[in-house]
């Protein structure tokens, strides 16, 4: 069955099953392997449907053969270029404390300020 297939190989298939956990490819007529649902593209994919409908024909990389059990294991992500991450810009964001108006002293001083006003009130 998967003497022609080897690990790192490139090809073409298409899609002939989905699953909430990957889709099914057909690389030919005897060969169909397994795109897991984390091989789909980079970064998190929640729905499958979203990126992959039965019929699409996609490039897929193999990443294992398991001949004993029939199974081989693809990714479409692996032929995809990596995106790059765009470094969010930080904004660095500096407060300026006026000293009356921060600060234990400060309080201190408001304390009796507010000491007065309220023996004022009396």
């Amino acid at each position: 069955m998967t003497e022609k297939l080897e690990v790192g190989q490139i090809l073409t298939g298409k899609v002939t099953g989905i699953q909430p956990y990957g889709a099914f490819v057909a690389l030919n007529d005897e060969i169909q392997g397994l795109v897991h649902i984390s091989e789909v593209t980079h970064g998190f994919v929640k729905d499958i449907n979203e990126h992959l409908t039965v019929g699409d024909e996609v490039t897929v990389k193999v990443l294992s053969v398991d001949e004993a059990n029939n199974k081989v294991s693809l990714s479409i992500r692996a032929t995809e270029e990596t995106p790059k991450k765009q470094a969010k810009p930080q904004a660095k964001k500096s407060v300026k404390l006026e000293e009356s108006t921060s600060g234990f002293n400060t309080l201190k001083e408001k304390l009796e300020e507010w000491i007065e006003q309220s023996d004022l009130k009396k």
